[in-house]
């Protein structure tokens, strides 16, 4: 898991699910990696998870950012797009 940006209304987490540490013996039984983004509407208390072609969609994004620095604003109003998709409560483990 990486954060990748935390704001005082959205955090955005890159997950490595299934991802194999490096003292770890091969499954016998080959797993699909299911890599995603998670991202965190704190005004609502919600997230969304990106996997599949919205997380491809999503790294697109990351991409471009990567070569093309955004505004915060942009930043924020990308997030904002997706916030609409956020309906799973966020809640404490």
């Amino acid at each position: 898991m990486q954060m990748l940006y935390d704001s005082d209304t959205f955090v955005v987490v890159q997950i490595l699910a299934n991802a194999p540490e490096d003292s770890a013996p091969a499954p016998a039984i080959p797993e699909l990696a299911r890599h995603g983004f998670e991202i965190v509407d704190k005004r609502s208390g919600k997230e969304v998870y990106l996997d599949g072609s919205w997380a491809e969609m999503f790294q697109q994004r990351l991409s471009a950012w990567a070569q093309k620095t955004p505004t915060q604003k942009e930043v924020e109003d990308t997030l904002e797009g997706y916030s609409g998709l956020a309906h799973t409560p966020i809640s404490l483990h």
